[in-house]
């Protein structure tokens, strides 16, 4: 027999040369996952996900996470599950290796009017820490960020900005109207008809008819409230695709955009691409622009505010009130109009509302955004790829222009005195009185101001 020779120096060398290329993925140098995928001594790393089921393929490439905060606790958030599923399949299909993971929500349409309402902001600082531990402690590359409820929004945008991964946010789409006598109907009549019935204006059959054909199906409240104010927020910012607020939650539509986020994270990879890269004092100045032009929800000056705070740009309160006095409102949606998100979304959805205001010169049309062009860049694409309807082609009458608007100035006031010395937000709308005299009547907490509305004070 013949005695085996000790390997040289040399020879060993070489044999661990081949093993580390044989245990490195070939990712990209700048890629943090190559700390929990790479390497001999990362094996038992990649046993964990290969439990899982993914491949050498998989383990090759970016890991990009899609934080997911689906629930049967509001039917903001009921579907969410397919719609991240889309995204999953478009990251797969670009060549990244989606990990989706869960958080949390809360509704506020559930629980306003109730000491739970307390939760609701303090969802939107959970729902931003989680997905900020999650990315961090398992070392994802990018992010495609779904939010459903209110506070899910703000929430997905600030871990986002926080992070500063390469990120696109996805919004879950808004429910459809329902009808009742023959009308279409939103949660925003069922709400009227709680004060409606407590005045004895409505009998009991009439609000238990609205209650159970108000909201037919999954997707957030339908009008101009916080999801859907801030999901087209997110487009004004740059943080979101142009397009990708209006579709509806149950539509075809809605799972294409989801799947276009996927592919989208993976451009954002491959050219480096990041919130921080995106967003400046031009962006936000576009977002409280089309915030008011847009009759959107009051929340978003809190939300904006918080987001700026986490992209270290500056923005105070005062700047709402500046940027609302020379932007005028064009788009009358509820709650203050009577149409809804889908209506906005048939005739072009969010960018016809930008457009006119670019072309006001009411927007910074060179900011950035996600996908690596400008906002004006981006309105021009849209209109080559035939994705934007010319002017002479929309008709509709809840739109105005800049010229002919709905009121002259926006529809977000900040206002001060005595009652709220360090400031407060006001939404108004073209019946509201700009002038009232009269006493004013202080609630300590939510629950007694509904008790007094509902007693038929």
């Amino acid at each position: 027999m013949s005695e085996q020779q000790p390997r040289s120096d040399d020879d060993e060398r070489r044999r661990r040369r081949e093993d580390t290329d044989r245990f490195a993925g070939g990712k990209d140098e700048e890629l943090r996952s190559r700390e929990v995928t790479e390497g001999p001594d990362k094996a038992p790393h990649r046993a964990m996900f290969r439990a899982m089921g993914f491949d050498d393929e998989d383990l090759s490439s970016p890991i990009i996470g899609v934080p997911n905060p689906a629930a049967d606790i509001t039917p903001c958030n009921v579907h969410l599950d397919d719609v991240a599923d889309a995204a999953l399949d478009g990251i797969d299909a670009a060549g990244g290796m989606p990990i989706e993971f869960g958080t949390i929500t809360i509704s506020d349409a559930i629980s306003m009017g109730t000491e739970g309402m307390k939760a609701s902001l303090i969802s939107r600082e959970v729902i931003a820490d989680s997905v900020e531990l999650v990315s961090f402690g398992e070392r994802m590359d990018a992010l495609v960020t779904v939010a459903g409820c209110d506070k899910n929004l703000p929430g997905m945008m600030m871990a986002a900005i926080r992070t500063d991964l390469p990120s696109v946010f996805l919004y879950g789409g808004s429910i459809m109207p329902g009808q009742h006598d023959g009308r279409d109907v939103t949660i925003v009549q069922v709400f009227e008809g709680v004060g409606t019935y407590a005045q004895g204006d409505m009998d009991a059959d009439e609000l238990d008819d609205l209650e159970r054909h108000a909201c037919p199906g999954a997707g957030s409240c339908g009008g101009m409230f916080t999801a859907n104010t801030m999901a087209s927020l997110s487009e004004a910012l740059g943080l979101a695709p142009l397009g990708s607020a209006s579709p509806p939650a149950e539509d075809e539509e809605r799972y294409a955009v989801a799947e276009r986020a996927g592919e989208l994270a993976m451009d954002c990879i491959e050219n480096d691409r990041r919130p921080s890269d995106i967003l400046s004092r031009e962006s936000f100045e576009n977002a409280i622009a089309a915030q008011t032009a847009m009759g959107g929800s009051t929340n978003a000056v809190l939300h904006l505010l918080a987001l700026a705070g986490e992209a270290d740009v500056d923005l105070s309160i005062e700047d709402f009130d500046e940027i609302s006095r020379r932007t005028p409102k064009i788009a009358d949606l509820q709650p203050g109009g009577s149409r809804v998100m889908n209506d906005l979304h048939e005739v072009g959805g969010v960018p016809v509302v930008l457009r006119r205001l670019l072309e006001a010169d009411l927007l910074h049309g060179d900011a950035m955004t996600v996908t690596g062009r400008t906002l004006a860049e981006e309105i021009a694409e849209l209109e080559e790829r035939g994705e934007l309807p010319d002017e002479s082609e929309i008709e509709a009458d809840f739109l105005y222009t800049v010229e002919d608007p709905k009121e002259a100035e926006g529809a977000i006031k900040i206002l001060d005195g005595n009652l709220a010395p360090d400031g407060s937000v006001l939404k108004v709308t073209g019946d509201d009185e700009f002038y009232h005299e009269g006493p004013a009547r202080v609630f300590e907490n939510e629950e007694d101001a509904m008790e007094y509305v509902q007693s038929g004070g």
